[in-house]
């Protein structure tokens, strides 16, 4: 299914073509996705992962397991394919709806646990503008892979958190 939305975009997946490919019934399909657009969503989550942030005991370990999924996906199979998924997300209200639940908000809910635990050993302020920082931590992989400006690499996964933890810590 990722390599239909990579080469073709939102609009070239179809369900009957998935169905052909994997050797199922459309129904089969519809019975466990009600839509092509659950599909994408269940695809593009299944690439990315929907709890990114594992409790690794701390901080900085949970933040860099959670940005090594979007180094992955974004630097591997989703690049290509996000272009054309958001610009169809701008014209399918429901599509970008499901989008936004199935996957961002399962994430960010993954995030949001790493800094309340870190918030709970005393590692990150608790007055934190949380929904900015997790904004900081995934907006550059979306960027990158959107422009294609410059590359998505481990060191920029690995620079973006340690620039988060100065913030969340306090420091300058």
């Amino acid at each position: 299914m990722l390599k239909t939305l990579r080469q073709g975009g939102y609009r070239a997946v179809t369900l009957e073509g998935i169905a052909r490919r994997v050797k199922r019934a459309r129904t089969s399909l519809y019975r466990r996705w009600p839509s092509k657009r659950h599909l994408v969503a269940y695809s593009v989550l299944s690439e990315m992962g929907a709890r990114p942030a594992a409790d690794t005991g701390t901080l900085r370990g949970d933040l860099h397991a959670a940005v090594a999924t979007l180094q992955r996906a974004f630097a591997g199979p989703l690049r290509p394919a996000l272009p054309g998924l958001v610009a169809d997300m701008a014209h399918d209200v429901e599509l970008a709806d499901i989008i936004r639940r199935e996957v961002l908000e399962t994430r960010r809910r993954s995030m949001r646990a790493a800094f309340a635990r870190a918030a709970a050993r005393g590692e990150a302020r608790g007055d934190l503008e949380l929904e900015l920082l997790l904004d900081m931590l995934t907006g550059p992989f979306y960027y990158r892979a959107l422009f294609g400006h410059a590359p998505i690499s481990r060191r920029m996964a690995y620079d973006v958190v340690e620039y988060v933890l100065r913030i969340a810590a306090g420091r300058d």
